[in-house]
């Protein structure tokens, strides 16, 4: 339906009606960011179950990443064009189809496309899911959507490789998807029920074509090679340069044409404002290096501790404990708390614990690797809620959609950013540590002598021996390599203090300035 642009904005939500919003809206977004994760380790049951290799199997992961990183940016022009209630309805029941149909596939093909419009129905939910719950709740309450909605995008990713492996292991890998269908079905129906006649002011402006095209190409083509880059070794590839040089090219032009078109379909005015940008920024390296430790963590467990993939996620979920606890606090006393000084504590937090982390020796236990995991969850619910108060902050209700969308695009293309360069960075390091440490390997040394007839004593011949000693040094430069990564992510965390401080209070309620 189209609003005039007259009407006035419907009074908030209030009571059972306002609880039940958020519930359906909690449940959409983190059905929406488990997805980004739960595919992950089902990978080869996926690939066995439809003939391919496990390499081809990533691609069930690649087409849903790329087709909803170019959606994101576009959640604004769409809320304008078809209005935010709409909007989410249609892209849950896209994303719930499409959820059905993976499940439903028979070959790799038909996978690959139903996790493309997947992901094109999942790239505007988050951002429009964090608009809506803005819009509806009164103006003391908005740090508590901000918080919740905040728990939902930060915990789901970390649950979903326990879910996914569960489901893969006691069922099947379909299930993965079919569990979306009761959930995005009953999130709509709810959404639509409540916010019926709750509309936001449709827009009815040209198209920017060329402006769409160019976010397809830069967008797609930047996805796409931080998916496959460490595959195809990066720059030693034609196929990551080109990827590159495209992306480069398509984004500069982006860049300088929507800033001069009338219509733009992105609008990056927004960087204009002070603490969007600075909120922006922050969100993104922040995002690069708490991304880069979730990733790179439960790797080294199971390459090097022999973790199966379930009890990495065990080791790695006790950072959503303190963070589910501690976000709605954080929510409801925002408008209390000096938001540049929570932040750079929660810098200091994760910080402190990324130096932890590079502290870890190859044979530590899962309470040495749980209870800073554990505590890092305080970061969590100090850095998520300010930062995304301190983006929005000054902002219009009609400019939440677009500037979530420019926000989860920056949050989702940071991580790609971070899953690839600290991958190919540990990989890496663990070559360097592994040479450093063989050259110490000399046969005139009494140690290795001794360690050789100790492993020879044990029944191993000669050759072996050296197997094992090698597969220790390994395992050793493994651990080093990780554990340099994690200073890396520690120095980016202190680095990235000074850069709030940018930030200019008042940090108001979210999107309150013309709300009627």
């Amino acid at each position: 339906m189209s609003v005039p642009a007259e009407t006035p904005r419907a009074p908030p939500l209030t009571g059972a009606p306002l609880a039940l919003l958020t519930v359906a809206v909690a449940f959409s977004t983190f059905m929406e960011v488990l997805d980004l994760t739960i595919v992950n380790v089902s990978v080869p049951h996926i690939a066995g179950s439809l003939g391919v290799s496990p390499n081809e199997g990533t691609w069930a992961i690649s087409s849903y990443s790329l087709a909803s990183a170019v959606m994101q940016p576009l959640t604004g022009w769409i809320a304008r064009r078809f209005g935010e209630v709409r909007a989410f309805c249609v892209a849950v029941l896209l994303f719930v189809a499409m959820s059905m149909l993976c499940g439903l596939a028979t070959s790799m093909p038909m996978l690959v496309v139903a996790r493309l419009l997947q992901g094109a129905g999942s790239g505007p939910m988050v951002a429009l899911s964090q608009a809506l719950l803005l819009n509806n709740y009164p103006n003391d309450k908005k740090g508590i959507a901000l918080a919740l909605w905040a728990m939902t995008v930060v915990i789901a990713p970390i649950f979903g490789p326990i879910l996914g492996g569960w489901i893969t292991d006691n069922y099947s890998w379909p299930w993965i998807f079919y569990i979306n269908v009761p959930v995005g079905l009953l999130a709509a129906f709810v959404t639509a029920t409540l916010l019926r006649g709750r509309e936001s002011r449709i827009v009815r402006a040209p198209i920017d074509v060329v402006g769409l095209v160019l976010l397809v190409v830069g967008v797609g083509c930047l996805q796409f090679m931080l998916d496959n880059g460490n595959d195809q070794d990066w720059f030693e590839s034609g196929l990551i340069v080109t990827l590159g040089l495209v992306a480069l090219v398509a984004l500069a032009f982006f860049v300088a044409w929507e800033l001069t078109d009338r219509h733009p379909v992105v609008d990056l005015h927004l960087f204009g404002k002070r603490n969007f940008a600075v909120g922006v920024t922050a969100l993104s390296m922040g995002m690069i290096g708490f991304f880069g430790i979730n990733v790179v963590f439960p790797l080294w467990l199971q390459v090097n501790l022999g973790y199966t993939a379930t009890w990495a996620g065990l080791a790695t979920a006790p950072v959503g404990i303190l963070a589910f606890l501690l976000s709605p606090l954080v929510g409801r006393n925002i408008q209390r708390l000096e938001l540049r000084s929570v932040a750079s504590f929660a810098f200091v937090v994760f910080g402190a614990c990324a130096l932890w982390f590079a502290r870890f020796p190859s044979d530590a236990t899962f309470g040495q690797l749980a209870l800073p995991r554990f505590l890092m969850g305080i970061g969590i619910a100090c850095f998520f809620v300010p930062i995304n108060q301190v983006i929005l902050s000054g902002l219009k209700p009609e400019q939440l959609a677009s500037a979530a969308g420019i926000s989860n695009f920056c949050r989702t293309i940071s991580a790609s950013f971070s899953t690839a360069v600290m991958v190919t960075l540990w990989q890496h390091r663990g070559d360097f540590h592994h040479a450093m440490l063989a050259e110490h390997l000399d046969r005139a040394s009494p140690a290795v002598n001794g360690y050789l007839e100790h492993l020879q004593t044990l029944g191993a011949t000669a050759t072996r021996a050296w197997a094992m000693v090698d597969r220790v040094v390994t395992r050793e430069a493994l651990t080093g390599a990780v554990n340099d990564v994690f200073l890396i992510c520690a120095v980016l965390f202190f680095a990235m203090i000074p850069l709030l401080w940018l930030a200019k209070p008042p940090f108001g309620n979210a999107g309150a300035a013309t709300v009627h």
